[in-house]
């Protein structure tokens, strides 16, 4: 490969908020690097706390998960400039035949821009989602290369107060975008199985679940008093100990995070190999 670096934007959705998620993009962006042997650099950008944004200058984007609402931030200036980075990214992809910017969004991000599509019913759950859970793929999500090397289901670490439902397949065509995975099927609970995945365009693929979460920072959760006695209150405690011992099964969230961010990554490198292939044969 040639010395160009893959340049890859972070943009921080926490708001501030203490979180495992950051913690565990940086790994996978620094494992990916030193397996393989590549010129990887990134950047952080704290975009709903200090209003950063990053540039169309990446080569790659990844947005994080967060705290709140997807909803009432509509018209705030931080999400105003997170859609109009979407839209960027959307326009340089179309109107550059090789080169591609590629973008995975995360949990808060994922939900946010599948209200900006139309795409579904952005909607408050019942009660907070926590803990490991399987998630189904869908037969586009089995084909999709982002998947390749999982299992269906596969195990991810879920953790949100929203979600979104009701797909309209309707936008989805018009939109080009495909639904790649879906929750788990409960036949005891007669309401409707939230998006878990969607690919929004041949670049851009978005995440309800958390594939950057690794055994360290589950287990960090797990063992919060606060959370817990949630767990325990939901689910019962055989549940919370079930949780402990599955997160170093390498078949669960091990896999999980092994797979999908860097198959993303490999995406946005073989992009890179292209044009460094194309720029030799037009020297030649």
């Amino acid at each position: 490969m040639d010395k160009r670096s893959l340049r890859v934007a972070v943009i921080d959705m926490n708001n501030g908020a203490p979180n495992q998620g950051m913690r565990g993009i940086q790994e996978i962006l620094s494992r990916f690097k030193n397996e393989n042997n590549i010129d990887l650099s990134f950047d952080i950008f704290d975009l709903r706390q200090k209003g950063e944004i990053p540039g169309i200058d990446y080569d790659a984007y990844i947005s994080s998960g967060g705290p709140g609402s997807p909803i009432e931030s509509t018209g705030e200036q931080w999400e105003n400039d997170f859609f109009n980075l979407l839209d960027q990214i959307e326009v340089f992809n179309q109107t550059h035949e090789e080169k591609k910017k590629y973008a995975f969004l995360i949990c808060h991000s994922f939900q946010l821009a599948c209200r900006k599509y139309d795409l579904g019913n952005v909607t408050e759950r019942r009660s907070n989602a926590f803990g490991i859970f399987p998630i189904n793929l869908t037969e586009e999500g089995e084909r999709d290369e982002i998947y390749k090397g999982i299992t269906n289901p596969f195990f991810s670490v879920d953790s949100r107060d929203w979600q979104v439902i009701e797909p309209d397949f309707v936008a989805f065509e018009k939109k080009g975008a495909k639904l790649l995975a879906i929750e788990k099927e409960r036949k005891h609970v007669g309401l409707e199985r939230c998006m878990m995945s969607i690919r929004f365009s041949d670049e851009i693929i978005g995440t309800q679940f958390h594939p950057e979460a690794d055994p360290i920072g589950m287990k960090m959760y797990l063992l919060q008093d606060e959370r817990k006695k949630a767990i325990i209150d939901m689910h019962g405690e055989q549940k919370y100990l079930d949780m402990l011992n599955s997160l170093d099964d390498p078949a669960r969230i091990v896999l999980t995070q092994s797979v999908i961010l860097p198959n993303f990554l490999q995406k946005a490198i073989e992009n890179l190999r292209k044009q460094s292939s194309l720029r030799t044969e037009e020297v030649d």
